[in-house]
């Protein structure tokens, strides 16, 4: 125990100790990288977090929300046409007359979701507004 607290020629492992003995070129590039690893953090100057601007943040998620209603709209639109689709060419069949109606009602569901979640967080965002003030 004593014998590794004062050698530390035990402490180095085998690899770095034949590097030593080759010539110290290990401990040169160590030396360089080290030094250069110090240069950069004392010179670097340090970057700071902008203002909370909270208007600019709460634009950003009203404009995806925006998109994500419009991509939804658009799918439910499309469902709907799938949906007439099969309920034109369904020529009697019960089952894929059904399956026509279900994609037609589960497609005006969805849809009705949406626009809820989409009045919901226009009613949040006017709720934080006015509680918070507008951005500063």
């Amino acid at each position: 125990m004593i014998c590794s607290l004062f050698c530390p020629k035990i402490l180095i492992n085998e690899k770095a100790a034949q590097l030593i003995a080759k010539g110290g070129g290990y401990m040169k590039k160590l030396i360089i990288f080290q030094s250069f690893l110090v240069t950069f953090l004392f010179i670097t100057s340090p970057a700071f977090a902008q203002s909370a601007d909270v208007s600019k943040v709460q634009t950003f998620i009203q404009n995806i929300i925006q998109v994500l209603v419009t991509l939804s709209g658009l799918v439910a639109a499309g469902f709907f046409v799938w949906g007439g689709f099969r309920y034109i060419t369904s020529s009697g069949n019960p089952e894929s007359l059904d399956g026509a109606k279900k994609t037609i009602s589960f497609s005006a569901i969805g849809l009705v979701v949406v626009l809820g979640a989409f009045v919901l967080s226009n009613i949040v965002t006017q709720l934080a507004t006015t509680a918070f003030g507008a951005g500063q």
